[in-house]
C-alpha cells in the first residue's frame, strides 16, 4: 500500500492542476445539487419492533386523517394575579386565541380547553392544544408565525402564554459552534508549524471536505429522506478528522524535507507513510460509523453512513489535494526544525537538535513504566465511577433552558396540572378480534386506573368502526422519571392479561413511550454493536501492526477511555457537578442514544491516534530500533503532531458546547472529554508504558499468522527501494518540476 500511496502522492504533487480542479469542480457539482434540491424536512422517524411504533401504525391505519405523528402544540395561558382563566374577560380572550389557532392549511385541529378539559382545578391555568398535518420539522414558517402571532395578540391583552411542544422545533444552529472550532484549531497549527501558509493547508483542506460532504448530504436530503438534523453529525465528524488528516500528511512532509528530499520525492514518502496511516485511521472510522446500522433505527443508520461519507472524502482529499496543494506552496512550506529568516546566499539556518517535548516525555515513560501506567488507570477508573449511576432517557422540553417558550410552557403545565401532565400516555386498544370491544375499552380503563402513579385516565375515544379507541392516560411524575417508566411497562403488563381474556391488542405509545422504548432498544443494541465495531477494528489493527497485543492493548484503553468520559458526562449532566459552567440548567437523564454514539465515535476517533503514534514506533522498531528506543523514536516525530490532533479535535467538538439545544451540548461535552482522555491519558500515556513493559513480545505475532495476513506496509518498507535522484542534473530538473 505503501508504494501506491507514494505513487499517487507523486502524482498528485506533479499534476496539481488537474487535482485541484478536480476537487473545486466537485464541491462546485454539489453546490449547485444542494442549491436547487428541495429543502429537507425532518427523516421520518420510526423505531421498528418496538411497541410504541406499533401503535403509531395502528393509528395510522384505524384513525386515517389524524395525523399519528404531525406536530403538536400546546398554548398556555395564566391569568394575571388575583384572576382566574373562567373569568369572563378573559376566558373571551382565549376563545379568540383558538379561533386564530384554527387558520392555516396545515392545521388538523384545535381542542378549546373550556370544552376539552383543559382548565387546572384552580382555574388559573388552561391550555389549547393545536395538531398540525405534517411533522415539526416540516412546518411552513407561515404556520409558525401565525401560531406566534396568536400567543402575541393574547400576551397583549394581558395574559401569561407561553407554547410548549415540538411545533416550534428547528434545526440546531452550529455555524458559530464551527467558527469556534476553526479559529481554535488555526492558531494551534500556526503555533504547531510556524507558518500561517501551513497552518493553512489543513484548514483549507478541512473545509472543502466538509463542504463536498454537507452539500452532497443537503442535495440528496429529500430524495433518501436523510432529514434536515443529518449533516451536523456530518460536520462536527468530518471537520475534526479532515484537519487531523491533513496536518499528519503536511507534518511528515516537512519531516521528509528536513531529511534533504526533494520536494516532489517528499510529497510522495508523506503521502505513503503518514497518508497509509490516514487510511487505516480513517477506515476505523468508517467502521465505526456504519456499524450504527446495527441498532436498526433509521434515522440514526443515515445519519452514521452520511457521516462516513464525509470522513471517506476527507481521506480522499488528505491523499491528493494535500500533496497537490503543497505543489503550489513550494519553497514557502518549510522542512521541520528550520527557522524563517534566510542567511546569506539562500541558504537557511536549522534548529539545533535539543531532544523535544516528545522524546523527554517518552524517556520519562520508558523509565517509570508502572508507575506512570498505574496512575493512568486509576485516575481514568475513577473519573469513570460517576457511570455506575447512569439513567438513561431522551431530552424533552423540560430539558430546555428557562429562556426558551418550550421550557417555560413546561413548567406552568406542571404548575398548573401536575408534573406527569406533560407526558401523557396514549394506550391504543385494538379490539377487532374482540366480540365487545366496548366492554374491553371499559375494562382497560379501569385496569389502567387501579394502577400507581396515575393521575387521571381519559374515557376511551373510539374510531368510526368502533373496534379501536385511544385512552390518554395521566401519569404523576414526570416523563423522564423512573416512576413514569414502570408505569408504561405495568400498563403493558396489564394489557398483556387483558389480551389473554379477550384478544384484544393494548398497546402504549406517544412521545414519553416512544423514548422510553428507543432507550431500551439502543441498550440492547449497545454489546453487539461493541462486538461488532471493536471486533472488526481488532482485525483491521492487527493487519496494520501485525501483533496482536498492540491493537488488543488500543481496544482496552479506548473502553477505559469511554467508560471515564461516559462518568464525567454523568457528573455534569445527571448530577449537576459544573452544570453552572456548562450551561446546563436542568439535570435529568443522559440522552439514551449517548452511550452507543460516543462508543462509534470515539473509537473510531481513538484508533486515529494509535494509528499515527504506534506506526511511526513500528517503523522504527521494524528498522532495527529496540523497542524502548522506538517507543522514543515514535514520540520524538509524532508526539507534537497527535498533540496538536487532539486538542484541534477537542476545540472543535467544546464549540457545540454553546449550543442551545440540550443535545448538541451534552454529545459535544462528551466527545471533547473522551478525546482528552484517550489522547492524553490512554495514547500518551498508557500505550508508551505497555509498550515499554512489553519489549519485543509487543510486536510477536504467530507464525501462521504472519503467513496469512497481507502486509500492507504502513511503515513504509518498500519505499526503500524506491530510487531517488542521484545525479546533479536529475536533481535540478525535479527542483525545476516542483
Amino acid at each position: 500500500m505503501a508504494t501506491l500511496l507514494y505513487r499517487l502522492g507523486r502524482f498528485a504533487f506533479r499534476r496539481r492542476h488537474f487535482v485541484a480542479l478536480f476537487w473545486v469542480a466537485l464541491l462546485a457539482l454539489a453546490g449547485v445539487g444542494a442549491a436547487g434540491a428541495p429543502v429537507a424536512g425532518n427523516t421520518s422517524f420510526s423505531i421498528p419492533g418496538t411497541e410504541a411504533q406499533k401503535a403509531f401504525d395502528v393509528l395510522e391505519e384505524r384513525f386515517p386523517g389524524a395525523s399519528a405523528d404531525g406536530a403538536t402544540a400546546r398554548v398556555v395561558f395564566k391569568a394575571p394575579a388575583g384572576e382566574k382563566m373562567t373569568d369572563a374577560g378573559n376566558k373571551a380572550i382565549v376563545q379568540d386565541t383558538v379561533g386564530e389557532l384554527s387558520d392555516g392549511s396545515e392545521v388538523a385541529r384545535v381542542t378549546d380547553p373550556y370544552e376539552g378539559g383543559g382548565v387546572s382545578e384552580d382555574g388559573t391555568v388552561v391550555y389549547a392544544s393545536v395538531s398540525y398535518k405534517v411533522s415539526g420539522m416540516e412546518l411552513e414558517d407561515s404556520s409558525r408565525d401565525s401560531l406566534e402571532a396568536a400567543a402575541d395578540g393574547a400576551r397583549d391583552a394581558g395574559l401569561t402564554v407561553e407554547i410548549g411542544g415540538d411545533a416550534l422545533q428547528a434545526v440546531p444552529e452550529t455555524g458559530a459552534a464551527e467558527a469556534i472550532g476553526i479559529g481554535i484549531a488555526a492558531v494551534v497549527l500556526v503555533i504547531t508549524f510556524g507558518s500561517l501558509l501551513a497552518a493553512g493547508l489543513p484548514l483549507l483542506t478541512a473545509v472543502i471536505g466538509v463542504g463536498i460532504g454537507v452539500a452532497t448530504i443537503s442535495a440528496l436530503a429529500y430524495t433518501l429522506d436523510l432529514g434536515s438534523t443529518t449533516s451536523i453529525l456530518a460536520s462536527m465528524i468530518g471537520l475534526a478528522v479532515g484537519i487531523d488528516y491533513a496536518l499528519f500528511v503536511v507534518s511528515r512532509y516537512r519531516a521528509e524535507l528536513a531529511e534533504g528530499r526533494e520536494r516532489e520525492e517528499a510529497a510522495g514518502r508523506a503521502v505513503g507513510t503518514a497518508g497509509s496511516a490516514v487510511v487505516f485511521a480513517g477506515l476505523t472510522v468508517v467502521i465505526a460509523l456504519v456499524g450504527l446500522s446495527v441498532v436498526n433505527i433509521p434515522m440514526l443508520t443515515k445519519m452514521g453512513i452520511a457521516a462516513a461519507g464525509t470522513v471517506a472524502i476527507a481521506v480522499l482529499i488528505a491523499l491528493t489535494m494535500v500533496p497537490a496543494l503543497l505543489g503550489y506552496a513550494g519553497r514557502r512550506v518549510r522542512p521541520a526544525g528550520e527557522k524563517s529568516k534566510l542567511l546569506g546566499g539562500g541558504r537557511t539556518e536549522k534548529k539545533p537538535q535539543h531532544p523535544n517535548m516528545g522524546t523527554r516525555w517518552a524517556g520519562f515513560v520508558v523509565r517509570r513504566p508502572v508507575a506512570v501506567l498505574l496512575l493512568g488507570v486509576v485516575g481514568l477508573s475513577a473519573a469513570a465511577i460517576p457511570a455506575a449511576s447512569l439513567e438513561l432517557g431522551l431530552p424533552d422540553d423540560g430539558a430546555q433552558s428557562t429562556s426558551t417558550t418550550q421550557r417555560r410552557a413546561y413548567d406552568l403545565l406542571s404548575e398548573g396540572f401536575g408534573p406527569g401532565f406533560n407526558g401523557p400516555l396514549v394506550v391504543v386498544v385494538d379490539a377487532k378480534k374482540s366480540d365487545d370491544p366496548q366492554a374491553v375499552f371499559r375494562q382497560t380503563g379501569d385496569d389502567i386506573k387501579a394502577l400507581d402513579d396515575v393521575v387521571a385516565v381519559a374515557p376511551a375515544a373510539p374510531n368510526e368502526a368502533g373496534d379501536t379507541a385511544t385512552i390518554t392516560v395521566i401519569p404523576g411524575s414526570k416523563p423522564s422519571s423512573v416512576a413514569t417508566e414502570d408505569l408504561v411497562h405495568d400498563i403493558r403488563d396489564a394489557g398483556a392479561d387483558i389480551k389473554g381474556d379477550t384478544d384484544a391488542d393494548v398497546l402504549v405509545t406517544g412521545v414519553t413511550a416512544m423514548n422510553i422504548d428507543v432507550s431500551q432498544k439502543l441498550n440492547d443494541a449497545l454489546v453487539p454493536y461493541l462486538i461488532l465495531v471493536v471486533g472488526l477494528a481488532f482485525l483491521l489493527l492487527i493487519v496494520v501492526f501485525r501483533s496482536i497485543l498492540v491493537p488488543l492493548k488500543a481496544a482496552l484503553g479506548f473502553l477505559l477511555s469511554v467508560m471515564a468520559a461516559l462518568g464525567a458526562v454523568v457528573a455534569v449532566f445527571q448530577w449537576g457537578w459544573l452544570s453552572g459552567l456548562m450551561g446546563v440548567e436542568e439535570t435529568g437523564p443522559v440522552m439514551s442514544m449517548m452511550p452507543i454514539f460516543m462508543v462509534g465515535v470515539v473509537f473510531g476517533l481513538a484508533m486515529d491516534y494509535e494509528v499515527f503514534l504506534v506506526t511511526r514506533m513500528r517503523e522504527a522498531y521494524v528498522h532495527g530500533e529496540k523497542p524502548q528506543q522506538a517507543v522514543v523514536t515514535g514520540f520524538r516525530y509524532s508526539a507534537r503532531v497527535v498533540t496538536a490532533a487532539a486538542v484541534i479535535m477537542m476545540a472543535v467538538f467544546a464549540g457545540f458546547i454553546g449550543s442551545g439545544e440540550s443535545m448538541v451540548r451534552m454529545i459535544g461535552f462528551g466527545l471533547a472529554v473522551a478525546v482528552l482522555f484517550d489522547a492524553f491519558v490512554v495514547r500518551m500515556a498508557i500505550v508508551p508504558a505497555v509498550l515499554a513493559l512489553l519489549g519485543d513480545k509487543a510486536w510477536w505475532l504467530p507464525k501462521w499468522l504472519d503467513r496469512v495476513l497481507p502486509n500492507v506496509d504502513v511503515e513504509g518498507e518498500g519505499l526503500r527501494t524506491q530510487a531517488e535522484p542521484e545525479t546533479d542534473g536529475e536533481r535540478e530538473l525535479v527542483r525545476a518540476q516542483a
